[in-house]
């Protein structure tokens, strides 16, 4: 698959997280009509998150040589000559950015595979993988088993990269939904804020922010078992076809007894016995729901306060909300975006609701109308 160097440039600022507004929506439009470039994405996107947390760390000279290798086949694949091999590796941090991105899609696109990890080649440790979806975007990845999942804005995936146990599990903090493809020998579990969803084969939406004061779990084909953390083996929940399950959070202590793996995986909080089942209507399609309206590029927001609105709003467009009186925070307000910029999308809430606001650059400033 030939693809143009403009995509590559888009590709590469995506990654480095120096695209515009603008740029994000073109190469969104493109991947959303090209199945096998969204797919490569999806897998570099794994590698370049990686590969980022090992440039973090200044004395890890294995990973930064790899890297230098990367960029120097690349090079040689693509035909530069030595002055400009010269001039990518001595480049400025940005223009280098870019250059390590285009390389990885070039190997990638050959077949290759490459994880960075700061283990010496001898030592035979699982590495971690992380997926991170940041403010202002949603990814798509496919998972080691085939799975695919979806990550909403400001959300991380936490997964031993290779699934080779007896089962496969993962740690979400945010928003995803999960398709999950079906091993009865190797159940999928995610692992999120005091409770372990245990699946076979299904696909269930599961959110739980960090700020959020509830875990909302959504389930649309199949069964998910729910546990809990301070009673590890015992069941709370069995979910059928479109039940939302609804659990408030507590801070708690991983218990002793999990496995190794589950007290890596889990997060240290509980969750008490408040909870709700409600079940969702069945009758509309998936890209109608409020609770996956999210994968579909539409932020919806029902009965939710502005403060509940503001988290929301702040990791859909990557901005930040300051409030400057505490009654604006109590305005109960329903609406959804799709593809209104930030400034319009306070137009229209200025125009439904009596606030009044003032943008500078990220920052948003909100009160009551005057």
């Amino acid at each position: 698959m030939e693809i143009p160097e403009q995509i590559w440039l888009l590709i590469a600022r995506n990654l480095s997280g120096e695209a515009s507004e603008r740029e994000q929506k073109e190469l969104a439009a493109i991947l959303r009509k090209d199945e096998q470039l969204q797919q490569h994405y999806d897998l570099l996107t794994r590698v370049w998150v990686e590969k980022q947390g090992s440039l973090q760390n200044e004395e890890n000279t294995s990973a930064k040589n790899t890297i230098s290798r990367i960029i120097y086949k690349a090079e040689n694949d693509t035909g530069n000559d030595e002055s400009e091999q010269l001039m990518v590796m001595m480049a400025p941090s940005k223009k280098r950015r870019y250059w390590i991105a285009a390389a990885s899609i070039l190997i990638v696109g050959l077949g290759g595979w490459l994880l960075f990890s700061n283990k010496s080649p001898g030592i035979q440790e699982k590495a971690q993988a992380i997926i991170e979806a940041q403010r202002g975007s949603r990814l798509r990845s496919v998972l080691p088993d085939g799975s695919t999942v979806w990550l909403n804005a400001g959300s991380k995936l936490y997964y031993e990269n290779d699934f080779s146990g007896d089962t496969r599990e993962v740690r979400l903090e945010g928003e995803a939904f999960f398709d999950i493809i079906k091993k009865p020998d190797h159940p999928f579990i995610v692992h999120t804020s005091g409770i372990d969803i245990k699946v076979l084969g299904t696909a269930f939406n599961v959110k739980s922010y960090p700020e959020d004061k509830t875990v909302e779990t959504t389930l649309y084909r199949g069964s998910v078992q729910v546990f809990r953390h301070e009673q590890p083996g015992k069941k709370i929940f069995q979910l059928r076809p479109n039940d939302k399950l609804t659990l408030s959070k507590e801070a708690a202590t991983v218990p002793q007894n999990l496995s190794e793996k589950a007290k890596t995986l889990s997060s240290a909080k509980a969750i008490p016995a408040i909870s709700t089942i409600a079940h969702i209507d069945s009758t509309k399609k998936e890209n109608e729901r409020i609770e996956t309206a999210w994968v579909y590029n539409r932020l919806e927001f029902r009965g939710d306060n502005f403060e509940e609105l503001a988290r929301k709003l702040e990791r859909w467009y990557n901005v930040t909300i300051v409030f400057a009186d505490e009654k604006v925070k109590q305005l109960s307000v329903d609406g959804s975006f799709e593809k209104e910029t930030v400034e319009q999308a306070f137009v229209a809430l200025k125009t439904g609701f009596p606030i009044s606001y003032k943008i500078n650059n990220h920052e948003i400033f909100v009160g009551s109308a005057k």
